[in-house]
């Protein structure tokens, strides 16, 4: 466009040719610089300049295009934007209006994950002490995930494989594109919400979440905020399998527990159903051996008792049938009729004396006798189970429980009885 001779222009049409100029010179371009001053108004558009070691190029963003972005623009990042050269009339300030725009060296999906790695750490998401406990044994299990893909089916045939008896309740979702994050999300908070309104032996106690492996496009909906937030909301523990082993998500850094895959994930949740008879049956005969060498010692202890009982009633015995024997030859030796008679009265008392002594003794023993064996059964573990008492052992260490509190909700504990065993969930702890 040239310039008319002699022909004096206005402020507006000089803007507007200038405007023309630059749209059609320079069309759709590539921008590569550094962001600075960066704003944004509330309508969602968003003001910020590019620039390099010389020179500084404002820019324009409308909501729509940076809504679009899958990371967050911040001052100092190196930005590579496409869009249109033009004038703003209003101003006279030419400006790049950017309509897609991608970080410099690292892919926009890449730097938006690390940045929402790095703002959920601060917050605290991935710390330990938030992660719950895996239930064991769990009796219902939640699964949310595609119905049409093959992370569902590894795991029904898992859980199928080594315990039929569980319970699965699946919440189908979306995995990948438009919607799958809002989906994953509401399932999780739907699970916990259907929870809240059972009672506790009807609950779900783990949820497993996940899909098979795939590109960072399709595993980016477990990359998203909205998801990790309800993992760490989740009142029921939340197992993360996502893709393969290699892939780690936001949702694996935020779960309870990750599994490198969905298969693993099942096998994590339920032990073999052999395992546990195996293990069951190891405990049994420890059991048994155990109440074998407590009765052998408490036998032991009774023999040793009525041993030494009997060892200190012959030493008396014997002491006054000596005394008996000497008293016999003193008097034969004296032999007078009066003594003879005054001793016999004499011998005839003593020997009443010892025999009310005797057996008075006999008794005081036998008395002591009794109680010891009462005190001997009482304490005997086979006796205490007869009288309606029970050993109750957690599962699977087998240690025996004397505290309320060395329990949790959900655990499996055993019961001995005097005839069988009871194996029990608990469901709620009360402790007095």
């Amino acid at each position: 466009m040239s310039a008319k001779p002699n022909h004096i222009y206005t402020v507006s049409e000089i803007t507007q040719d200038i405007k023309l100029v630059l749209e059609n010179t320079f069309g759709r371009i590539w921008v590569e610089g550094e962001v600075s001053g960066l704003s944004r108004i509330p309508t969602g558009t968003v003001f910020f300049n590019l620039k390099d070691n010389a020179s500084l190029l404002k820019c324009v963003m409308f909501f729509s295009a940076a809504n679009s972005l899958k990371f967050e623009l911040k001052d100092g990042i190196q930005l590579v934007c496409c869009g249109r050269i033009s004038v703003y009339e209003k101003d006279g300030k030419y400006q790049l209006y950017v309509q897609s725009a991608e970080p410099k060296g690292i892919g926009s999906l890449q730097l938006a994950l690390e940045q929402l790695k790095q703002k959920l750490e601060k917050e605290g998401l991935f710390k330990p002490e938030h992660k719950r406990p895996i239930p064991y044994l769990p009796s219902r299990i939640g699964v949310v995930t595609s119905l049409s893909g093959a992370a569902i089916k590894d795991i029904l045939k898992v859980l199928d494989r080594r315990f039929k008896d569980t319970h699965i309740i699946i919440n189908p979702v979306r995995v990948q594109g438009e919607g799958a994050k809002e989906e994953i999300a509401q399932a999780i908070k739907d699970f916990n919400d259907f929870n809240s309104r059972l009672d506790t032996a009807k609950r779900i106690e783990v949820m497993i979440i996940g899909r098979g492996g795939g590109s960072i496009e399709d595993l980016w909906a477990f990359n998203e905020e909205i998801v990790a937030r309800e993992i760490y909301n989740s009142r029921i523990p939340v197992i993360s399998a996502v893709g393969h082993e290699r892939d780690v998500t936001i949702a694996d850094l935020v779960a309870d527990l990750r599994a490198a895959t969905p298969s693993v994930a099942a096998e994590l949740v339920i032990p073999k159903k052999e395992d546990l008879k195996n293990r069951i049956t190891e405990l049994s005969a420890d059991l048994k051996r155990a109440l074998s060498e407590v009765v052998l010692n408490f036998q032991e202890d009774i023999d040793e008792l009525l041993h030494r009982l009997l060892l200190s009633t012959g030493h008396i015995l014997e002491l006054n049938i000596s005394n008996l024997d000497m008293l016999s030859k003193k008097l034969a030796l004296l032999n007078p009729k009066i003594m003879i008679k005054q001793y016999q009265e004499k011998i005839t008392n003593l020997a009443s004396q010892i025999q009310v002594g005797l057996n008075h003794f006999l008794k005081l023993r036998q008395a002591e006798f009794s109680k010891a064996l009462e005190k001997l059964s009482s304490l005997s573990p086979l006796n205490i189970l007869s009288r309606g008492y029970s050993i109750t052992f957690q599962m699977p260490a087998g240690r025996i429980i004397k505290e309320a509190l060395s329990i949790k909700v959900g655990e499996v504990i055993k019961t001995k009885l005097h005839k069988g065993e009871i194996l029990s969930q608990v469901t709620k702890i009360a402790n007095s």
